[in-house]
């Protein structure tokens, strides 16, 4: 006889850099996680999001391809014997958490967007705290695959904005305030908030049965 097509992904044996993210996963909900590694999980909603990154796109930074094109114009314009002309940098996102961090300090960057899962996440775990003492807004969004795709690289993990075109200040601070709002204002509420400590469903069934025991006893007790 021809067996019935069962579903066989709980036999697998799964390579190891899955099993590893799938324990991680787990362990995140079941531990306790203090506040500050905690805050990570809460992204920004969707909506923000995407204004952030449609306003992020029109200040990538220029390709390889890009900046040897406008060195080599520049070049052939000083072969027909013009004056050398330096090109005026453009206002650009700046990457990197050694730059971000530069910036917060010197009070320069106008926005900070940072990664939710970035690992380690030591890395950038400071950053919120230092953002809400300089008076920077800040926001966490989802992916550092995205954040990373605004500056042509694979994965970054945080971005900033330091200066904009008049005729995107509005749209910028618009963002800035709906940030602002969600993270730098919440500071007392993100301090209080722990996550994990969600159990297992036997575990969550076994106490469930303990109280279950427990309550008839009482009941019979007061009967």
């Amino acid at each position: 006889d021809i067996q019935p097509k069962r579903d066989l992904s709980r036999f697998v044996k799964w390579p190891k850099y899955i099993r590893l993210q799938r324990q991680k996963a787990v362990l995140l909900q079941r531990l306790k996680v203090p506040p500050p590694i905690n805050q990570f999980t809460q992204a920004s909603d969707r909506q923000t999001a995407s204004q952030l990154f449609r306003l992020l796109d029109k200040y990538r930074p220029e390709t390889k391809q890009q900046k040897k094109q406008r060195l080599k114009a520049r070049a052939e314009e000083r072969a027909k014997g013009k004056p050398d002309a330096p090109t005026k940098r453009p206002p650009v996102v700046r990457a990197g958490t050694n730059t971000v961090t530069t910036l917060v300090e010197q009070k320069k960057a106008q926005l900070v967007v940072i990664a939710h899962d970035v690992d380690p996440l030591e890395i950038v775990l400071f950053m919120p705290a230092l953002c809400r003492k300089m008076g920077v807004p800040y926001c966490i969004v989802k992916g550092k695959a995205r954040l990373g795709r605004v500056v042509h690289r694979k994965t970054t993990s945080c971005l900033a904005l330091t200066t904009v075109h008049p005729e995107d200040k509005n749209q910028l601070n618009k963002i800035s305030d709906a940030v602002r709002t969600n993270f730098n204002d919440r500071v007392d509420e993100i301090r209080r908030h722990w996550g994990g400590g969600i159990m297992g469903n036997k575990s969550q069934a076994k106490v469930a049965k303990i109280e279950k025991t427990k309550a008839k006893e009482f009941a019979q007790k007061m009967g």
